[in-house]
């Protein structure tokens, strides 16, 4: 089978397509061929930066059918399509996953949905959830055309939010994140970032995390779940009342299982519902993870980047 690794840490141009025996599942794992494969910021990061022993290969969010069961598994059998995170080899035409993280994919879903909708969804859905709304709040979501943040959009508008604002990076994503029911946008360079708003939902940090608790309403809450770090003064929550949370979807798929279950069933009835919808910005062949991953680096797509093995 074809994987891809890296040897080095650096740019896109550090990842290597190679030839390598197919797995075998341990206990509790199960062996897929994967139909498609999400390409995230965090992972792209890492590769760039670092943080695994060398070479390393690239875990990823997967979706395919399961070809072989390992032992002190149940639930699931040869055939059924599920979609879950990969540790190991992610960009693969064959990957392990851990039982404990499959999801079935509906019936009426494909791959390319059950990518783009859970593990972003999920994050999304966390983050949002971690504000604690209340019906009728105003939200802002930075990255709101990323593969989180275009889903962030359409949750908060499902749940009953009074006035969604997407903050991107560039006004020719406007016309994307208004399709996806944004009632305002704002770009990062502007001045200031309209009527402040209840909640912020930032996927960015670094730089932006100033303008966007600066956003906030008296008593605002931004929740913070990206990995691009940043600094903020206290001084600044102190006037307003504001606070900041820290949202990690790691923690509540280790500590709170049947909170994540719970989750996945609300995102599935959503979409079921035609009330959210992935948006894909691109599928790419496994030959061309270099693309896919330049394609995160620059920012330029405007929802969910994949990987196709088949």
């Amino acid at each position: 089978m074809r994987r891809v690794r890296y040897y080095e840490n650096g740019g896109p141009e550090v990842l290597r397509v190679e030839e390598t025996e197919v797995p075998t599942p341990g206990p509790g794992e199960l062996l897929l061929r994967t139909e498609a494969v999400g390409v995230t910021l965090p992972v792209v990061r890492k590769v760039r930066e670092g943080g695994l022993a060398l070479p390393a290969s690239v875990g990823s969010e997967a979706a395919g059918e399961i070809v072989a069961v390992g032992p002190d598994v149940a639930g699931f059998a040869v055939g059924d399509r599920v979609t879950g995170l990969c540790f190991g080899d992610g960009y693969a035409d064959y990957a392990l996953l851990h039982a404990a993280m499959a999801s079935p994919v509906p019936e009426g879903a494909s791959a390319a949905d059950a990518v783009a909708l859970v593990r972003c969804g999920l994050v999304a859905l966390g983050a949002y959830e971690a504000a604690r709304p209340a019906p009728g709040e105003s939200v802002l979501v930075t990255a709101a055309a990323s593969g989180a943040g275009h889903l962030a959009v359409q949750l908060a508008k499902a749940r009953g939010a009074g006035r969604v604002v997407a903050a991107v990076s560039s006004v020719a994503k406007a016309d994307f994140v208004r399709s996806l029911g944004a009632d305002e946008v704002v770009t990062y360079d502007q001045e200031s970032w309209g009527d402040p708003v209840d909640i912020v939902l930032d996927a960015v940090g670094g730089e932006l995390l100033s303008p966007a608790v600066a956003a906030l309403a008296p008593g605002g809450r931004l929740v913070a779940y990206s990995s691009g770090g940043g600094t903020i003064e206290a001084y600044d929550l102190l006037v307003g009342a504001k606070s900041v949370i820290g949202f990690q979807m790691r923690l509540i798929a280790r500590d709170r299982p049947e909170l994540m279950e719970e989750w996945r069933r609300e995102l599935w009835a959503l979409f079921a519902a035609g009330r959210i919808r992935p948006c894909v910005h691109a599928e790419l062949p496994l030959e061309e993870a270099v693309k896919a991953h330049e394609i995160i680096e620059g920012r330029t797509n405007e929802g969910k980047v994949i990987l196709r093995p088949v």
